[in-house]
């Protein structure tokens, strides 16, 4: 059984299925740094769900996995009409499509909406920010039921092209606790692909007085 096993493991080894590295040492270090400056981020935000070092233990991640980190072709939209975006709070905020980013993710082409939220764009600080939230088929099981985030600058756009890196896809504050408003990606941005790469689903219950 032991030399069965091992022939079907270099099989599978020589196809690419098995013993392929997903991520480069380099960009496994860079997403290492971003990750914990991620987890640094909830200490220092009053605001934030998660108050202790303990309560960021429970936080899980895909591996590294740079076939997730893939070039999208942008189209930008002109003369879209503003529409309130649902929360799971049962509010609403304003925002408007900003672009169409067209990609292939493990052979197969996929599209998702680039949003640009109204209230935020006042502030200086936000002005060029844009909000890409998605939900895919590991939701509610491998990670967060109500989806997930990801952050960009209208810089982040050159020559009509922009990385989409999954591995940074992060849960809304929604997934820790209650009492936020987080916006309900839109059906546009509904894929039906398993995206298993970024932030998975919280290990445990927060409760706060």
């Amino acid at each position: 059984m032991k030399q069965s096993s091992l022939f079907v493991a270099l099989i599978l080894c020589t196809a690419n299925l098995l013993c392929a590295q997903t991520a480069s040492k380099p960009y496994a270090k860079s997403l290492a740094k971003h990750r914990k400056e991620y987890r640094k981020d909830f200490l220092t935000n009053e605001r934030s769900p998660l108050k202790t070092k303990e309560e960021l233990k429970a936080l899980r991640f895909y591996e590294p996995d740079e076939r997730y980190r893939v070039e999208a072709t942008v189209q930008v939209l002109e003369g879209e009409a503003p529409f309130d975006m649902a929360t799971y709070a049962g509010t609403t905020k304003p925002y408007v499509r900003y672009a169409v980013l067209k990609f292939e993710l493990m052979g197969k082409p996929l599209e998702l909406t680039l949003y640009r939220n109204l209230q935020l764009s006042k502030m200086p600080q936000y002005k060029d920010h844009l909000f890409l939230p998605f939900m895919d088929a590991t939701n509610g099981e491998a990670t967060y039921g109500g989806g997930r985030y990801m952050d960009f600058k209208m810089t982040d756009i050159s020559a009509g092209k922009m990385t989409i890196d999954f591995n940074k896809a992060y849960n809304p504050w929604c997934a820790f606790s209650d009492g936020y408003q987080c916006p309900i990606p839109p059906f546009d941005n509904h894929l039906g692909e398993a995206i298993e790469a970024g932030e998975r689903q919280f290990a445990k219950e927060i409760k706060h007085q």
